[in-house]
């Protein structure tokens, strides 16, 4: 093993280490207590089949409130930053986002659409309603960009960014019309809630909803991860070197929009987690993505469990998580500017 692999065996131990710290503090964190030692018991004897020992309200906080939005706040964060990873490396443009093909704006107006139409628990997610809208819209945002651009006379990239900028701009201008005409005292501010993203209706029930497509975009992208390299050298370099890239964009594509469909469907729309970790992954681990995917998945799974917390616990009403990631990761990206951040690091 190189010193090159043994700094990166480091910080990627390092940084596994954190998200497990993280992960043990959003455990402890609540303001129903439930200390470490009687949490310990309680998953035990939950995993080995026991006789419950705990009182009904403990065990409601722990196994239907606590684990489940933290399960949930792992799983979007590692799919959010995988997704936005994986759409810099194939458009070569780090400032791409994962809502640069109009998922985002997509699922949103799958929303409030479902919510214009419906009763007042129409939002929650443990019907599987918002779910699946949300899931079919943004799908279909992030396909007709795509044909828009297989159309298109344009270089594929550029006609791909300019068919989901228009795609976008569309999706956004259907839910701002819903918004227009929806019921102001109680439809316009849940559609509005929503959209600012948050995890606090989420159930043990709704996990299946997000992990199963989750694992379904984060499997091949993981399998494949060492081609999306060749991605990144240019379409005519990695033709002449035997890749089909229109395939493999085509693959990844479909996997970070899943990615992200998964995540808006449950969360709401949370920007800059997709934005401004890969880059903080790139300054550690550099450009490989045979590190960089591992990393980003650990590393927005930690920070979006630490803005999740801090939602819940700073004020007595909770926070909309879409608010604190935009300024937590505003601050950051303008750490990165100022440093000089997303250099490669060798």
């Amino acid at each position: 093993m190189t010193l090159q692999e043994k700094r990166y065996t480091r910080r990627f131990t390092l940084l596994a280490v954190i998200f497990l710290l993280v992960l043990l503090l959003s455990m402890q964190l609540g303001r129903y207590q439930i200390s470490a030692w009687e949490q310990l018991r309680m998953l035990f004897t939950r995993l080995t089949g026991g006789e419950p020992f705990w009182e009904k309200s403990t065990g409601k906080v722990l196994f239907e409130i606590r684990l489940p939005r933290i399960g949930a706040a792992v799983l979007v964060g590692a799919a959010l930053s995988v997704s936005g990873v994986s759409y810099q490396g194939m458009f070569r443009n780090p400032m791409v986002s994962p809502d640069i093909l109009g998922a985002s704006t997509g699922a949103g107006f799958g929303a409030a659409k479902l919510r214009g139409s419906e009763n007042n628990d129409a939002f929650s997610v443990e019907n599987g309603k918002i779910v699946t809208e949300t899931k079919l819209t943004t799908l279909l945002a992030v396909a007709l960009a795509w044909i828009i651009s297989r159309l298109s006379r344009t270089e594929t990239t550029l006609a791909l960014v300019l068919a989901g900028m228009m795609v976008s701009s569309l999706f956004s201008a259907g839910t701002s019309f819903i918004k227009l005409i929806a019921d102001t005292q109680q439809q316009l501010p849940a559609i509005t809630y929503w959209l600012m993203g948050s995890l606090s209706s989420i159930k043990r029930e709704d996990l299946a909803f997000l992990a199963v497509p989750v694992l379904v975009g984060m499997v091949p992208l993981f399998l494949l991860r060492w081609r999306m390299n060749l991605l990144t050298v240019g379409e005519e370099e990695a033709r002449s070197m035997g890749v089909d890239t229109r395939t493999l964009r085509l693959v990844v594509i479909i996997c970070a929009t899943l990615l992200t469909a998964a995540s808006v469907s449950v969360s709401g729309m949370i920007g800059w987690v997709g934005l401004v970790i890969p880059h903080f992954c790139r300054m550690l681990f550099g450009y490989d993505y045979r590190r960089l995917i591992p990393a980003a998945t650990l590393f927005g799974a930690a920070f979006l469990l630490a803005v999740d917390d801090i939602a819940r616990l700073v004020t007595t009403a909770e926070l909309p998580l879409g608010i604190l990631t935009a300024f937590v990761g505003a601050s950051l990206f303008v750490y990165l500017i100022l440093t000089g951040g997303g250099r490669r690091v060798d």
